[in-house]
């Protein structure tokens, strides 16, 4: 019955569109009609004085017309090509028509005294002469109603089904996340008590984290454990060029997720609709949409065993309304996986059905890729096995991975043909890193200056170290060891040498010294400057103190390193031949 009544819907506005052009199209008729209506008619005796003084430009005619059309020359149509005149409009006072003579040779004189001769020989092709642009529009039209209509609500496919049964994930198949699954299980332990009271029930839960750490897995797993089905909403097709729609859909997901009941409803990337509103990312399309939402999230008397679950990169850019309480009121956090043993569960487990050499250290490649999602990680095992099939191999090496891993950071391309001096520079501001790690006593996994296409020219992996908590000391360190690049440098080459290679260094030691001094409250009294003004700042001083900060971590890393400089160069010289060491390498190496 519904899909009729859309049926019907979409029928009206076809006719009004068809109505619509159809009526544009006897409109032109009707001008055109009033137009001959206002052409002069003269004689054949005035027709010949008219020829003879040679003052015709163009004659049109069609055997079967009645009258034949005159168009007079003026200053204009004397200057023109033949081409030009064939397209040239005259005015309505220079317009004449007279009687068809219908005798055999009167295009004769014509042509000799130079006139423009235009036969038409049917109706049909003058039509298509006269009215082809709004014919065109016509068929244009009915393209893109027929677009239009896939793109409806009746034949979209925004909404994904899937049966309890279908579900072929669980919580045993999730690497990782312990916590966020132990939490999880105390819901779905709720949810399938039969002395439940929904009220008690959390509302909603919103999944917050970056792109690829399993967002989307854990919500299937949770329905698959509830023994719930699930439907599973792409939140950026719900936003639409026609105001309301967007809204129509989100209600049309609750409503099918009613019939599913029990069933998970699962809304990725809700940011899409889920922005604040009358923010530069708003408009009435979004406004109406998320307005639906938050109809549907408050009314749970009614929802019966429905559970909402929402993913997002961007809680930041919700609107608030939607993470108060009784909707989305508990957000998890799903972070990458912060131990390596994680780390490297996941690199088995995407190498487990490759051809590898059985020399592979996945312990190694885990302390190498700290921040990686599980889904960076499956990227770089894909990358491995283009990299092997590139150089005609037939097993996935250790140095196969590492590359992948350089291309997945460097977002680039190995490149092996560097320039000497730029390879010898790259060498010693990755050996002052790697000097720095270790002089702070922060372990190495690996450290390669194989330049990237889009990257700086190297880099040092630092191995995994868990920590809850940053201490003051450790701020300072990872400052020293982000300085200690541009630091190398200087002391190899001296202070007007120095090159732009530690821009992003730079970068990222100011972020961590301004959170110094505003934020965790390292610098001169206990204050969070991150609550005042932009003002208030700018009053108490805060960009000098991060200057004179800076000035003075870079000159304690300057010190320190010119003390221990035997090591980078020794260092760097092995990385110029090597281009890449491992962690045991460089402590066999450097002996230390």
């Amino acid at each position: 019955k519904k899909k009729n009544k859309k049926t019907k819907y979409i029928k009206i506005a076809a006719i009004v569109g068809g109505v619509s052009l159809l009526a544009a199209l006897g409109i032109s008729l009707g001008l055109d009609v009033s137009r001959d209506s206002k052409i002069e008619l003269i004689t054949y005796r005035e027709y010949e004085d008219l020829l003879k003084a040679g003052d015709i430009d163009t004659i049109q005619y069609n055997p079967d017309d009645r009258y034949m059309y005159i168009s007079l020359h003026n200053d204009k149509t004397r200057k023109m090509t033949i081409s030009e005149r064939e397209n040239y409009q005259s005015p309505l006072e220079e317009c004449k028509k007279v009687y068809y003579p219908a005798s055999a040779d009167f295009t004769e004189d014509l042509l000799k005294q130079g006139v423009l001769v235009q036969k038409e020989t049917d109706t049909i092709s003058k039509m298509i002469s006269d009215y082809g642009s709004l014919i065109f529009l016509l068929v244009l039209y009915l393209i893109m109603f027929r677009a239009i209509n896939k793109l409806s609500p009746a034949s979209a496919k925004t909404v994904n089904e899937a049966e309890a049964e279908e579900i072929n994930v669980t919580f045993d198949d999730i690497i990782g996340h312990d916590e966020v699954k132990k939490d999880l299980k105390v819901l779905i332990k709720q949810m399938r008590s039969k002395n439940k009271n929904f009220q008690d029930l959390t509302h909603g839960i919103l999944f917050e984290g970056s792109a690829g750490t399993g967002k989307t897995m854990l919500a299937k797993a949770v329905a698959k454990e509830a023994g719930f089905n699930f439907i599973s909403v792409n939140s950026s097709s719900l936003i639409q060029m026609y105001v309301g729609l967007g809204a129509k859909r989100v209600r049309e997901a609750f409503a099918k997720a009613r019939e599913k009941a029990p069933c998970i409803l699962f809304f990725d990337e809700i940011d899409a609709i889920g922005a604040k509103r009358g923010n530069q990312r708003s408009h009435a399309e979004n406004d109406q949409t998320i307005n639906a939402l938050l109809a549907e999230m408050d009314g749970f008397t009614d929802r019966g065993d429905i559970f909402v679950i929402a993913a997002t990169n961007r809680v930041a850019d919700l609107d608030p309304a939607l993470i108060r309480s009784g909707r989305f009121d508990r957000t998890i956090t799903i972070n990458p996986p912060s131990k390596w043993e994680t780390r490297k569960e996941l690199f088995d487990h995407y190498l487990k059905d490759t051809d590898k050499e059985k020399t592979i250290n996945t312990e190694n490649l885990a302390k190498q890729t700290v921040g990686f999602s599980g889904a960076d990680i499956a990227a770089v095992c894909r990358e491995a096995n283009m990299i092997m099939y590139g150089r005609d191999g037939v097993k996935i090496t250790q140095e196969d991975l590492e590359e992948a891993i350089d291309k997945i950071v460097f977002k680039g391309n190995r490149s092996t043909e560097e320039h000497s001096e730029a390879m010898e520079i790259v060498a010693y501001h990755e050996a002052g890193h790697a000097i720095m790690n270790m002089l702070c006593g922060k372990p190495i996994a690996r450290i390669s200056i194989m330049g990237m296409t889009s990257g700086v020219g190297g880099a040092v992996f630092q191995s995994d170290e868990d920590k809850v908590f940053h201490t003051k000391e450790n701020l300072e360190q990872e400052v020293k060891i982000l300085y200690a690049g541009r630091a190398s440098e200087e002391i190899k080459f001296g202070s007007d040498n120095i090159t732009d290679g530690a821009s992003n260094d730079i970068t990222k030691a100011t972020e961590l010294l301004i959170n110094y001094i505003t934020k965790f409250g390292f610098g001169e009294g206990l204050v969070d400057y991150s609550v005042l003004t932009s003002s208030s700042l700018s009053d108490n001083g805060i960009t000098e103190k991060i200057e004179k900060l800076s000035a003075d971590f870079y000159s304690k890393t300057v010190s320190k390193l010119r003390e221990n400089y035997d090591k980078v160069e020794k260092l760097a010289k092995k990385l110029i031949e090597e281009k890449t060491l491992s962690e045991d390498e460089i402590t066999e190496f450097l002996d230390i």
